[in-house]
């Protein structure tokens, strides 16, 4: 057997472009989303595929609002994050990612679709904070230092945008749907607490008996 093949440094790269492919496949399609509507293409119709908080027909933008950008800033704005953040979830949170990823997708449009205000809210910044809380507080809860090392960088990289939760927001700016990032922030915290013993662990403490034998044959009264 070729040794390449088997070695821990060739099966840590493979595992860092696996989980690298998600997020550019749904970056890709977030693109292609935005450049199809740039266009002209279909007309001013993607927006009708936005969450309508409160009308049936806006309950298809659960599924299809993260696809959709109104400027290209907003989409520039999510596009880092999304690759970044679905990469870390896929890599550090491997077994259980995909189940995790498309429950924080349908879980943060439900609660936007639940208590958004009465507009069509559209973009991934809801499922942008839903991946950020989660893979924050997934490593908090575990104590594992390698997962604890990775919401510090996630909290340090996007920490400051934690302000846009709240809805003082929409006197900012009231474009910014600060109820698709809530929404976002609370199924993230939600999926951590229900998670937290699943997926990767703290390795347990094993003690060696032959070294606590001879500390305690050192040991005098």
């Amino acid at each position: 057997m070729n040794e390449k093949e088997i070695s821990p440094f060739n099966f840590e790269k493979k595992r860092i472009w696996l989980a690298l492919l998600p997020a550019l496949v749904i970056v890709s399609f977030v693109w292609l989303v935005f450049l199809l509507n740039y266009s002209g293409l279909f007309g001013d119709r993607f927006s009708q595929w936005g969450i309508r908080p409160g009308d049936i027909n806006g309950l298809k933008g659960i599924i299809f609002s993260p696809f959709i950008h109104t400027t290209f800033s907003h989409l520039l704005s999510n596009t880092l994050p999304l690759i970044i953040l679905i990469w870390f979830l896929f890599y550090f949170y491997s077994n259980i990612a995909t189940f995790v990823f498309i429950t924080l997708w349908l879980l943060s449009g439900i609660i936007t679709w639940l208590i958004g205000r009465g507009a069509t809210h559209v973009g991934a910044s809801g499922l942008v904070f839903a991946i950020l809380f989660f893979l924050f507080f997934s490593g908090l809860f575990r104590k594992h230092i390698p997962l604890v090392a990775v919401s510090l960088i996630v909290a340090f990289i996007y920490g400051s945008t934690v302000w846009s939760i709240f809805p003082v927001t929409e006197l900012v700016d009231p474009s910014i749907s600060w109820e698709g990032h809530l929404s976002g922030a609370v199924s993230g915290l939600f999926l951590a607490i229900i998670f937290r013993k699943q997926g990767p662990q703290k390795p347990p403490i094993v003690w060696d008996e032959e070294e606590g034998e001879e500390e305690n044959d050192d040991l005098k009264i």
